[in-house]
């Protein structure tokens, strides 16, 4: 009986075990891409969690840099100090998946005393948060994010400016024409 009660209050606070943790980030992150997400390219790259619906980074560059819907994700013409560079942007999914203890003992004593089981779908349970990542490249395809790059920190600035704009906007038809008033 003693046994009994030291599993069930074992259980009780060990009730799901993480297998995999989507990373909390706060404001942003530069890292080595892959590091982050496999499929990522090995550059350095700045990364951000989204907030938004899926595919409103797309529709923000779509608009913001008037692409007509070419080439959007993919070398992006940019300007930073009369400079130009290429942006590329990843939308990034990682998930959260745990192991939860108390529905599969429930179903295990279920099926030892020969019933079915009931609460096969929570043994398992998933939850996914969006990032953004984003890399920039000069005219010479080198790596503008890497800490020795002379320009680093007005890219940096640059993105960062970026990110804020795309948080803080909801209509990007407005994004297009700021865009416009810088170049004119």
């Amino acid at each position: 009986m003693k046994q009994l009660v030291l599993i069930f209050i074992l259980i009780s606070f060990s009730s799901c075990i993480p297998l995999k943790v989507a990373p909390n980030i706060k404001g942003e992150e530069v890292m080595l891409g892959k590091k982050f997400k496999r499929n990522l390219p090995r550059n350095y790259t700045f990364i951000f969690e989204d907030p938004k619906d899926a595919n409103e980074f797309y529709d923000f560059i779509n608009m913001k840099y008037d692409l007509k819907d070419e080439n959007v994700q993919w070398n992006v013409p940019i300007s930073i100090s009369d400079q130009n560079y290429f942006l590329s942007f990843h939308e990034i999914e990682r998930s959260s998946k745990t192991v939860n203890l108390v529905p599969i003992a429930i179903d295990a004593k279920r099926e030892s005393n020969g019933n079915d089981a009931l609460l096969k779908e929570a043994h398992v349970s998933r939850s996914g948060k969006w990032y953004v990542g984003l890399t920039v490249t000069d005219s010479n395809i080198n790596d503008c994010l890497e800490p020795n790059y002379k320009a680093r920190s007005q890219v940096l600035k640059y993105l960062q400016d970026l990110k804020q704009e795309y948080l803080t906007t909801n209509n990007y038809l407005e994004a297009m024409l700021k865009e416009q008033q810088k170049k004119n």
